[in-house]
């Protein structure tokens, strides 16, 4: 989905949002963002363990 923007939207998105939230906000915003993300790919990776372990288990006792 965002591999289609290139560099001139990317520019074009972060102009419009200088323009809409200001330069006060912005590294606000961006932080609020990073954290979200961040906190996102946790709960992906630990998601992504707790089936690999169900699964595991789930082939340990098929050969049992």
């Amino acid at each position: 989905m965002l591999s289609n923007i290139g560099v001139p939207g990317l520019i074009l998105i972060l102009v419009l949002a200088l323009i809409i939230f200001g330069p006060k906000k912005l590294p606000e915003i961006g932080r609020a963002f990073g954290q979200t993300l961040r906190e996102f790919k946790k709960s992906t990776r630990e998601l992504t363990s707790d089936v690999m372990e169900e699964f595991e288990e789930d082939k340990k006792n098929a050969t049992k």
